[in-house]
């Protein structure tokens, strides 16, 4: 294999199927080749594609939540709302850009009428001391800021909170919307998200006092190039939910 596609291929017939055991051309176990099996709560499989990092020795375990089946997106909100529920929350916020795929679904399972939405595009009308800097893994740019709409902020300020996300890596967008949250007098209850990509992000998100709680469905390590694939590195796994 070339150091451009080490195990990696295309990610256009991932996240479409859930299935009742792992697909025969995946491992159950290391080394992993292409895709990385994992069990849902239901006993169920999703298999995730694995991305080559740009220092062409380590990959994560990826998710896209606007690119899968409503079939698995489905699957993983009714998982979330079990999270979610957990919380006791007034309402749910979600994280742009693909938690805003879950958060709805999450919403309605927990017979809320409706969620609220950060964002990072700004109107005219918003107010720049409601927004927060935030970089993500696979949005490293600087520059851009993570807002709330001023008009929403009579539906979570002084109430309990879930925020909502497809998965939480670096934990830059969690770290971001605590900020904003905060100081907009919300009381924030916890975070609910399809994986947790590795652990990495504990460190930033523990810093904060009360730290945040953080429940996944299901939760993937950081791999590195082994002789034949992909190894998982043990001490990169998250604890789940």
């Amino acid at each position: 294999m070339t150091g451009e596609s080490f195990f990696t291929e295309p990610t256009t017939g991932y996240w479409q199927d859930l299935t009742p055991d792992i697909p025969a051309r995946f491992s159950a176990t290391p080394p992993y080749r292409y895709g990385y099996p994992v069990r849902l709560p239901c006993g169920r499989f999703l298999v995730l594609p694995l991305r080559q990092l740009p220092d062409n020795r380590r990959a994560v375990a990826s998710l896209i939540a606007n690119q899968a089946s409503h079939r698995v997106v489905a699957a993983l909100a009714d998982h979330m709302a079990t999270q979610a529920r957990a919380f006791n929350a007034d309402i749910l916020v979600g994280l742009p850009t693909l938690g805003l795929a879950f958060a709805a679904l999450v919403a309605e399972r927990l017979g809320q009428p409706r969620y609220v939405p950060l964002g990072y595009s700004r109107k005219f009308w918003y107010d720049d001391a409601l927004s927060e800097p935030v970089t993500s893994i696979t949005s490293p740019e600087a520059g851009k800021l993570l807002r709330l709409d001023p008009n929403l902020l009579p539906l979570v300020e002084g109430r309990r909170i879930v925020l909502v996300d497809d998965a939480i890596s670096s934990g830059a967008t969690a770290v971001a919307a605590v900020r904003l949250l905060r100081k907009a007098g919300v009381d924030i209850a916890g975070m609910v998200v399809a994986m947790k990509q590795t652990n990495r992000w504990q460190t930033p998100v523990n810093a904060y006092e009360p730290p945040l709680a953080v429940r996944a469905v299901y939760g993937c390590p950081l791999f590195e190039r082994g002789e034949g694939g992909w190894l998982s590195i043990s001490e990169t796994e998250p604890e789940v939910p």
